[in-house]
């Protein structure tokens, strides 16, 4: 019996934030070893599901870098990154296309379905969704100590988001699946970083939060405690001095783009723990670390 009204306790506790949160957008961007392993793969479309029949509107954004990668190798591309970037021409654009468009969004969408939601995959290309342009990147060249442009094919940065097609399968109650694919105004088509994806179509959509799945707990300062909250004005004296380094920078960047459009809170979760995403959402303490304007507001 005592188990029983556990459950009921959890519930209850769901509740105020089940309140709050009913009708509001929720973007997440699934990644990392919640995309490969079965449970956690099942565990995530669950979520989703429960989601959006208690009347919030999750809106999925996807990567895939492994299994292009492994699709690469397959094929004999030879694959090479430039600053955590996959140097991308025309060959190998049509296979992260064919990866993340294809194969990648529709098992997502696939899975949603298999468990009893309602999942629509699309890419960037899909009622001019995501508009991209080339992303230009810098670095120093060694000899001249000058800073030069670095051609990394078909990489591009969204120049803009076009929520009309997202809404419009929200108010159908359907689950949007979005792949970071993205295409500029003379028809070329770029691979996006799936993070930065997100945060532009969470800004486009005012959404109530964006959570980053990643393989790690959240942000942890130099003594390697979590940190639960970062305020915004704190991110750049983080980065300074260097208790946020390497692929988290990015991660975090892409929360403060998201924040300053409009969406109220960010968070950088732990996607290898089952059912990430609710106990993010729907319980008291929360998990990872939200990345928000705390200094003006004190509520979740």
């Amino acid at each position: 019996m005592q188990e029983l009204i556990n459950k009921a306790n959890v519930l209850v506790e769901a509740l105020p934030w089940i309140r709050q949160f009913y009708g509001k957008t929720i973007v997440i961007k699934y990644g990392g070893n919640a995309m490969v392993e079965e449970h956690l793969k099942e565990g995530f479309a669950r979520d989703v599901i429960l989601m959006k029949y208690i009347g919030l509107n999750p809106v999925v954004v996807h990567g895939g870098g492994p299994q292009i990668g492994k699709v690469l190798e397959a094929m004999g591309i030879e694959t090479r990154f430039e600053q955590g970037m996959r140097v991308t021409d025309a060959r190998t654009m049509d296979v992260v296309e064919m990866v993340l468009g294809g194969k990648v969004n529709k098992e997502i969408v696939a899975n949603i379905n298999r468990h009893g939601g309602r999942a629509v995959g699309l890419t960037g290309k899909d009622g001019n969704l995501i508009t991209a342009r080339k992303l230009e990147m810098k670095a120093i060249n060694p000899d001249t100590l000058t800073p030069e442009i670095i051609d990394i094919g078909m990489v591009g940065e969204v120049a803009g988001i076009n929520p009309a097609i997202i809404i419009s399968l929200e108010q159908a109650n359907f689950i949007p699946v979005i792949a970071p694919v993205g295409v500029d105004e003379s028809g070329r088509t770029y691979n996006i970083n799936a993070d930065l994806v997100a945060g532009k179509v969470a800004g486009a959509l005012q959404a109530e939060k964006l959570i980053l799945l990643t393989d790690v707990e959240g942000v942890r300062d130099k003594s390697g405690k979590l940190l639960n909250t970062i305020d915004i004005a704190e991110v750049q004296g983080l980065i300074d001095d260097g208790t946020i380094v390497g692929g988290m920078i990015p991660k975090v960047t892409c929360c403060l783009d998201a924040v300053a459009a409009g969406v109220k809170k960010t968070h950088i979760i732990d996607g290898r723990m089952e059912h990430a995403c609710l106990l993010e959402v729907f319980t008291d303490q929360g998990v990872g670390t939200a990345v928000a304007k705390f200094r003006q507001e004190k509520q979740l």
